[in-house]
């Protein structure tokens, strides 16, 4: 994991079109690491109150113009909703952008999508996750061919501030990233409270059968990223003979666990294909 952000070799100023939940996950998550300062980063936010809020709770500078933050800006964020786009792309069509690089969380906007908007731009496209939120976060980019290994190096580090980060090789993969970590803690969290269901039905406290089940599922995950062992693998070493443990994989089998999983980031994948479309 790359632990420092170089843009041209220099300490770089960051700038964050849009302040809402994800750009302050994403902010966070860069200040902790030090991979910016605070002084040198500028949020352009149009909802007043939550423009105080982060200015107060992280001490950077915030504006209300989207050219102001392009203007301060190496490397700027579009963290505004999708349908915001042709509005802040005006504003920053206004500053000379030849020179930036440029960062897109926009859900369902693709490379080209960006680049009609603001032609010629250095751009990546990201699709990160909601626990971006407590640093855990599991995101995927892209970039369009003008980008230069610095500037991949810089997207990597960033997005490595709140979590792991891979690059694909075909912008099209990026839907089955929705469908697969984009859509995927909704499954998780399906998961651990049907865990903490079981939990409850057998005896156990709810509170005390949630937290059981979100830690199992947090362990579970570090096992698999920190050993690099198929989870299969893992799997079989918690399986005993006749034990307890193949009692309930049998029983999920039954269900067609794996099965419906599988279909369910297959479902939200098309969706992801189908919502680019329109």
């Amino acid at each position: 994991m790359i632990e420092a952000a170089t843009f041209e070799n220099m300490p770089f100023k960051m700038g964050f079109v849009g302040g809402g939940m994800m750009a302050e996950a994403m902010l966070k998550g860069m200040l902790e690491k030090g991979i910016v300062t605070a002084d040198s980063v500028t949020v352009a936010e149009i909802v007043e109150c939550r423009r105080n809020y982060m200015a107060q709770t992280y001490s950077v500078n915030v504006t209300g113009n989207v050219k102001d933050c392009f203007g301060a800006s190496d490397v700027v964020v579009l963290a505004v909703k999708p349908q915001s786009l042709d509005s802040a792309a005006e504003e920053a069509k206004q500053c000379n952008y030849d020179d930036k690089l440029i960062i897109s969380i926009l859900a369902g906007k693709t490379l080209a999508d960006i680049q009609s908007k603001i032609p010629g731009c250095r751009l990546a496209r990201v699709m990160p996750n909601t626990p971006a939120m407590v640093g855990c976060g599991a995101s995927a980019y892209v970039l369009t061919p003008n980008c230069t290994d610095e500037h991949a190096t810089t997207v990597a580090s960033i997005l490595s501030a709140f979590g792991i980060a891979e690059r694909l090789s075909d912008e099209k993969l990026m839907d089955a990233v929705t469908g697969l970590s984009g859509s995927g803690p909704a499954y998780v969290y399906m998961l651990i409270e049907a865990m903490s269901d079981g939990g409850v039905r057998m005896g156990l406290p709810r509170a005390i059968a949630t937290r059981l089940a979100a830690q199992t599922v947090l362990g579970a995950g570090q096992m698999v990223i920190n050993t690099g062992k198929h989870p299969g693998e893992l799997k079989d070493a918690v399986t005993s003979p006749a034990g307890t443990t193949i009692a309930g994989v049998g029983a999920l089998e039954a269900g067609a666990f794996r099965g419906t999983v599988m279909s369910a980031v297959e479902a939200a994948t098309k969706r992801s294909q189908e919502l680019a479309k329109i």
